[in-house]
């Protein structure tokens, strides 16, 4: 397998393992697509991780393999490419990247699909797809100017340059640097601690997120609205306040 899943204590973590560089080729692609479906579907998985092992998170796409693609052949796979990094956003629990080393082209397209991102110091980000004359296909063009704004998105697009760790940091493309033996010790102790909380009202909490991010003000609220009324009917919700009440906050225990 391209990507191995392991699942404990609620985090279940897919691990690229396609040595050197973890290409994403096409089997890797459709792996990836699996795997969201299964840890959407899993009630034992409460949150993600994804991790390209101790030296690299991935190089990008499998190059070789694109180049022997024409229009036609791209023109029927896209389609495909993108359904398989939107199954990893979509997945309705947090999700972290643990990003040591490359993270390039569709590297990055795949840690712009987690919620959060840990990066090791040694880490470097980019999309040098504009270097072989084409554009980020996997989403890159969305999601990274939703993240760090169209500017700061067009400067890597336009130049294909690649950013270190704390460049990364400074304009938000990261979340949190940390030493490189560290990345996925911290990843797993984030998602394990949200593991724990209340399953609902944090897939609640993404999709009026993600999904507001994506329309307008009112049709976010209209989605935030209905989602905040919803959770009232919860068995969460009512562990939760009556903790409030008679513990004090931040002591819940969730079902």
């Amino acid at each position: 397998m391209t990507v191995n899943l392991e699942v404990a204590d609620g985090v279940a973590t897919f691990r690229l393992d396609r040595p050197p560089m973890n290409a994403l080729d096409v089997a890797t692609q459709d792996r990836l697509r699996e795997l969201a479906g299964e840890v959407t579907r899993r009630d034992d998985v409460r949150s993600v991780v994804i991790w390209g092992g101790e030296k690299v998170f991935a190089a990008g796409a499998d190059i070789k393999e694109m180049r022997e693609m024409d229009h036609a052949a791209m023109v029927a796979r896209s389609g495909d490419l993108q359904e398989s990094f939107t199954a990893i956003a979509r997945i309705p629990k947090p999700v972290v990247a643990a990003v040591t080393g490359y993270a390039l082209g569709g590297g990055c397209e795949l840690a712009l699909c987690a919620d959060f991102r840990i990066a090791a110091e040694n880490a470097k980000l980019g999309q040098p797809e504009i270097l072989l004359g084409l554009i980020p296909g996997a989403g890159g063009t969305q999601r990274l100017s939703r993240l760090v704004g169209p500017s700061k998105a067009k400067d890597l697009i336009f130049t294909g340059r690649q950013v270190k760790a704390d460049e990364a940091l400074a304009m938000g493309l990261v979340d949190r640097v940390v030493p490189a033996e560290e990345v996925y010790q911290q990843a797993h102790a984030w998602a394990a601690k949200l593991a724990q909380g209340p399953a609902i009202a944090l897939r609640a909490a993404k999709e009026s997120v993600d999904r507001g991010l994506e329309t307008d003000l009112d049709t976010g609220l209209t989605i935030e609205r209905g989602w905040f009324a919803g959770l009232f009917a919860t068995e969460d919700r009512e562990i939760g306040m009556r903790s409030f009440v008679e513990d004090g906050p931040g002591k819940a225990k969730f079902s």
